[in-house]
């Protein structure tokens, strides 16, 4: 499968909109719901497409259950596999080439009127340099035709940048839009080591689809997904500019930085390009920000207690907040699962545990099992002093923050019968 198998079903919009606002703003008056745009007034011939990643539609597309791809997500991360290299004859991404790049052309959004301007926020980099390879997703603002400003914060690619630039070098990136969706998926996961996430990508195709991910070598030398929208040639430069604001995955507007600057150099894409224009904050944002994040936290539950579904909520921007589901068998077993899952994802700031009767995707069950199940003097966790997330406007100055973890599970070995719903 393909970008675009996950942008079939969409609905479809002949009417003429603009990159400056329209498409969110249509986006938001049908409800959100999976839209391609077919008729783009500044960029003829290329189109977009918005609310298309949701976890859902992925299951769906893999035939798989939600605890089942959380599984096979975790299992990818640590048997990584070998993508295989094709001929850029064979590539649909090399059907076109822009010689001199204009990004200007491609229907890269201005979403929101708080940002600074014109967004790549569903692009992910590939960046190779000093025999390391990183995939990851990089906000970028664009400043011209050639140009953008990249906001990178201190992970590995970061890591990559300060040491070229310690030896006045460039990275040599390929920026990529419309991938197949488990490059997206692998591209959103986080390591503490170094880890080349285009072979958990490879990995992920192998268990999915029953065959290779197919990459093709750029002539910067960074290899690429072959079946991507676009694949954009570019350098990450020892210059810097000015980047934001920028509305990230809260809702709130984050602050002017001076970040680096990418050069592009050629800008590769397929025949009728569908650009990914992800809004951020929306329902895309936080299945990439919390998807990739539920194996580590399911992993770690597991441990102590069987675990069987994990969803970052939407309340808490798909970073902050998780329901986790388990099959209790001891008492004490929901405080297990919180104090697991909370080492499982250091950012997060609420975890609430629920049976496996509650949808943990269904808000409406999750707080019906807390008025239930839960009494607050006896069934909460909470901690002091611990390490936030800088997504966290409320944090403390130092960084940290308190978190609550809330046992909703009914107590092992008793009848169950007063504690369950018939409807």
């Amino acid at each position: 499968m393909g970008f675009r198998e996950l942008v079939d079903g969409s609905r479809v919009s002949d009417v003429p909109v603009s990159v400056n606002f329209d498409m969110k703003e249509e986006s938001e008056t049908s409800g959100n719901e999976p839209i391609l745009f077919n008729e783009i007034i500044e960029s003829p011939g290329h189109r977009a497409v918005m609310n298309v990643l949701t976890r859902q539609r992925l299951c769906e597309a893999f035939d798989v259950q939600p605890g089942e791809l959380i599984d096979i997500l975790s299992w990818a991360m640590g048997n990584p596999s070998e993508p295989v290299l094709t001929e850029s004859e064979s590539s649909p991404v090399m059907e076109n080439t822009m010689v001199d790049p204009d990004l200007l052309g491609i229907p890269i959004p201005w979403h929101y009127r708080e940002d600074g301007g014109r967004y790549q926020s569903a692009s992910i980099i590939i960046a190779q340099y000093g025999g390391i390879r990183n995939t990851s997703f990089h906000r970028q603002l664009v400043k011209d035709e050639s140009t953008t400003c990249v906001r990178l914060v201190p992970r590995h690619l970061r890591t990559m940048v300060n040491t070229a630039q310690e030896k006045n070098d460039e990275v040599p990136i390929a920026v990529v839009n419309g991938p197949d969706p488990v490059v997206l998926l692998a591209a959103a996961m986080s390591f503490n080591e170094p880890l080349d996430e285009l072979r958990v990508a490879a990995a992920l195709h192998e268990r999915l689809y029953g065959s290779q991910l197919e990459v093709v070598e750029l002539s910067n030398g960074v290899i690429v997904p072959s079946i991507s929208e676009y694949a954009m040639e570019a350098r990450i430069t020892t210059s810097t500019g000015e980047e934001g604001p920028y509305v990230d995955i809260t809702g709130t507007v984050d602050d002017i930085r001076l970040e680096p600057i990418i050069e592009y150099d050629k800008i590769h894409h397929r025949n009728d390009p569908i650009f990914h224009a992800l809004i951020p904050a929306g329902i895309e944002h936080m299945t990439l920000m919390g998807m990739p994040r539920a194996p580590t936290i399911k992993t770690a539950v597991s441990e102590v207690v069987t675990c069987t579904d994990v969803y970052l909520t939407d309340g808490g921007s798909g970073w902050l907040s998780s329901v986790v589901q388990i099959i209790p068998e001891e008492s004490g077993d929901g405080m297990k699962a919180i104090k697991a899952a909370l080492d499982g994802h250091k950012s997060m700031k609420q975890v609430i545990v629920v049976d496996n009767d509650i949808d943990v995707t269904d808000s409406s069950r999750v707080e019906w099992a807390l008025m239930t199940r839960w009494q607050p003097d006896r069934d909460t966790l909470i901690l002091s002093s611990q390490k936030g997330s800088s997504l966290d406007p409320s944090r403390s100055s130092d960084g940290t923050t308190s978190k609550i973890g809330m046992d909703a599970t009914i107590e092992p070995g008793i009848d169950r019968s007063p504690y369950e719903s018939v409807l």
